[in-house]
């Protein structure tokens, strides 16, 4: 049986809707459930205000995983486990039950419709930088972390 070489994946976690902090707990312990992929690490979990977005304030995290699941595989697993924890999209940036975005794929780069890697706004935005730095130091720039400066974030645990 040939199977897809292991791919190291980061995926951005976020819920501001209900029992946030706990939502996002659960979907990291189900990434590790997903088929052909491993939770290799997970950042603490931060609190951020919304950026481009409404609501109130965030919980996020970030974490890695080990993953033989194919770019769009792993996206639709992601979704799936958006719509479980009850997630709508009733208009752009919308407040969310659990929001799951793939942001890298290895060394993949693709634009598509679909999917883009990296995450096209990943470097914008402190509450995706901060943890990945905190479990990949060396993915992150000291420039972004200063362009994000100014964005109200704050780490719990």
């Amino acid at each position: 049986m040939n199977l897809r070489p292991t791919q190291t994946a980061y995926v951005g976690l976020g819920a501001n809707l209900g029992e946030a902090r706990e939502t996002v707990r659960a979907a990291l312990a189900e990434l590790d459930r997903l088929p052909q992929t491993r939770l290799v690490r997970a950042s603490s979990l931060y609190r951020s205000a919304p950026v481009d977005a409404q609501g109130p304030d965030f919980w996020n995290a970030v974490a890695q995983l080990d993953t033989r699941l194919a770019p769009f595989e792993l996206l639709g697993a992601l979704q799936q486990l958006e719509q479980a924890a009850g997630r709508e999209r009733p208009y752009r940036n919308a407040p969310r039950t659990l929001d799951l975005d793939l942001l890298l794929y290895g060394t993949l780069r693709q634009d598509d419709s679909v999917l883009t890697l990296p995450h096209p706004r990943m470097r914008d935005r402190a509450f995706v930088l901060l943890p990945l730095a905190e479990i990949a130091p060396g993915l992150v720039d000291a420039s972004d972390l200063a362009r994000v400066a100014q964005q109200r974030i704050r780490r719990l645990d």
